[in-house]
C-alpha cells in the first residue's frame, strides 16, 4: 500500500483527529525544551564542576531546534498561526536557518522528496557516497557554507531558485539583512564578553555532527521513488529522542501526511506500522548500514 492508498484509506474521524493542532501540546512541548537549555545555561554560566562539558547538550538542544522550525514551516506545531511563525523566526538567527526562505525550500523538498534532479536537498549533489565526504558531512561544514551563501544571496544578490515564489522574495531580502544586523551585534559584543561564544557559537558548531547523523536517516539509502512510505525512513529510537527531535524520527508518517502535527503522529504511527517499508532500529543501526555502503 502506498502513502496515497492509506491516506484514501483513513475515516475521515480518523483524519479529523489526527490533524488537529493545539496550542498546549505545542507550548507544553516547547516550554521543555527551552526549560532544558535554560539548565545547560544556567550550568555553564555558574561554571560548576566539569561545565566545559555542558557545551555539548547545550548544542544538541540548540541545533534539534531546527526540527521545530521544520514543524512550524507546516503550520503544525502550534493551532494559532502568529505563534508558528514567531517561533520559526525566532529560531532562524540562532541557526542559519530563515524562515521565510526555509519554508519554501522545505515544502519544495515535500514535493519531490528523493528526486535527484528536483528535491532542493539535493541541489548541490547526492548524500554522501565515500568515507571522506561523509565526515566533512558530518562536521556540517556544507551546512554553515550552504546556508552563509543562501543568506548573503538572499540580502544583497539575485534569489532565482524555482520553488521560491517571486510575490516572497522582497520578504525574503529584509529577513534576510534583518539577521545579518544581528550578527553584527553579536560579532560586536563579542569585544566586550565572550558569552555567546560560549553560549551559542561553540556549542551549535560542537553539535552540528549530531544533527547532521539524526538528518541523514530521514532519506538516507532510500529509493527516489514517489511513495513517502518508502522515499522516507522511519527511525525506532528512545522517548527521549523523540522528544527532543519533535516526533520527526516517524519521519514518513510525517511525509506521508504532512498536516499531522508533532504530537500526534505516534497515532498515526499506528496507522502506518504495517505498511512502512524504510526503518532503522535505532540511530546507531542506521549509521552503521550507511557506513557499510560507503566507498573508500
Amino acid at each position: 500500500m502506498s502513502h496515497i492508498d492509506l491516506l484514501k484509506s483513513l475515516p475521515p474521524k480518523a483524519k479529523a483527529d489526527l490533524t488537529e493542532r493545539s496550542d498546549r501540546a505545542g507550548l507544553r512541548h516547547l516550554a521543555l525544551h527551552l526549560g532544558a537549555i535554560a539548565l545547560t545555561t544556567a550550568g555553564i554560566i555558574a561554571q560548576i564542576p566539569l561545565w566545559p562539558l555542558l557545551l555539548i547538550p547545550q548544542g544538541i538542544l540548540l541545533v534539534f531546534l531546527f526540527t521545530l522550525s521544520h514543524e512550524c514551516t507546516h503550520q503544525t506545531p502550534f493551532r494559532t498561526r502568529w505563534l508558528n511563525d514567531l517561533v520559526g523566526h525566532a529560531i532562524a538567527p540562532i541557526l542559519v536557518l530563515p524562515f521565510i526562505w526555509f519554508r519554501y525550500f522545505h515544502l519544495a523538498h515535500h514535493r519531490f522528496t528523493n528526486d535527484p534532479r528536483r528535491d532542493p536537498e539535493l541541489e548541490h549533489g547526492p548524500r554522501p557516497e565515500t568515507r571522506a565526504h561523509w565526515l566533512i558531512y558530518l562536521s556540517g561544514w556544507g551546512y554553515w557554507r550552504g546556508m552563509a551563501r543562501t543568506l548573503w544571496q538572499n540580502a544583497f544578490g539575485t534569489i532565482s531558485a524555482p520553488y521560491l515564489p517571486p510575490s516572497r522574495h522582497r520578504a525574503m531580502r529584509t529577513e534576510a539583512r534583518v539577521i545579518l544586523a544581528l550578527y553584527a551585534l553579536a560579532l560586536l559584543s563579542l569585544l566586550a564578553t565572550p558569552i555567546l561564544l560560549i553560549l551559542w557559537l561553540l556549542p551549535v558548531l560542537i553539535a552540528q555532527p549530531f544533527l547532521r547523523l539524526y538528518l541523514l536517516a530521514e532519506h538516507g539509502l532510500c529509493p527516489p521513488v514517489a511513495d513517502m512510505l518508502e522515499n522516507s525512513r522511519t527511525t525506532f529510537t528512545t522517548r527521549l529522542i523523540r522528544a527532543l527531535a519533535w516526533n520527526m524520527p516517524y519521519h514518513a508518517e510525517h511525509h506521508s501526511y504532512p498536516n499531522v502535527p508533532f504530537h500526534k503522529l505516534p497515532a498515526f504511527h499506528a496507522w502506518t506500522a504495517s505498511h512502512l517499508k524504510s526503518t532503522s532500529d535505532g540511530y546507531t543501526a542506521f549509521t552503521t548500514d550507511y557506513v557499510r555502503q560507503l566507498r573508500r
